[in-house]
């Protein structure tokens, strides 16, 4: 059984779903908004985040919402306050992901880093363009032996592990353009 922090639903993020979330990155995602529309003092972030946490816990009837019909719902609540333009300016932000790379791992095989490589660019794209900004990936260990079709740790396994921490944490660099950085964390 899945217990929901204060009987709140499930996000679904792109293909991936969170279910013990915090709600500081909503108050990211209104001040951003704000910020953008030239509001840098605006005052009711905390407001707005009690608001949609008290919908979440207490009036939302879905076990799993999507990220965009959640921030659809923000956007209405700032526009019924007169805040048309911070409204206009929200962009989705998720509550941080927890991603195993096993499976990508497992998918691409032993020997195929490359295709290994070109899924994670994949799916951290569309993390991104769903709202993701934060993401901790664990299973790098274990996808390196799978990679290397090995059963025990070796140099081949400690280079490619070095390869995917250095892909890792200079992928976000590969497109100077995107306004928010996502922060990639690993574990193992």
């Amino acid at each position: 059984m899945i217990s929901l922090i204060g009987n709140r639903p499930a996000l679904q993020i792109g293909r991936h779903q969170v279910f013990d979330y915090g709600t500081d990155w909503l108050d990211d995602a209104i001040r951003r908004a704000a910020h953008t529309a030239g509001h840098d003092d605006f005052p009711f972030v905390e407001d707005i985040r009690s608001g949609v946490v008290t919908y979440l816990e207490t009036k939302c009837t879905l076990k799993l919402l999507q990220l965009e019909d959640l921030y659809d719902r923000i956007r209405r609540m700032l526009e019924k306050i007169g805040c048309e333009r911070i409204a206009e300016k929200l962009e989705p932000v998720a509550p941080p992901l927890t991603i195993s790379l096993v499976n990508a791992a497992t998918a691409a095989g032993n020997g195929f880093e490359l295709a290994f490589f070109q899924a994670i660019r994949k799916e951290l794209t569309e993390l991104r363009d769903a709202g993701a900004g934060e993401i901790h990936f664990t299973g790098l260990r274990e996808c390196s032996l799978i990679l290397r079709g090995a059963t025990k740790w070796n140099k081949e396994c400690d280079a490619l592990l070095a390869e995917m921490e250095a892909f890792l944490r200079g992928w976000d660099k590969e497109d100077p353009e995107h306004q928010h950085p996502m922060r990639l964390c690993l574990e193992g």
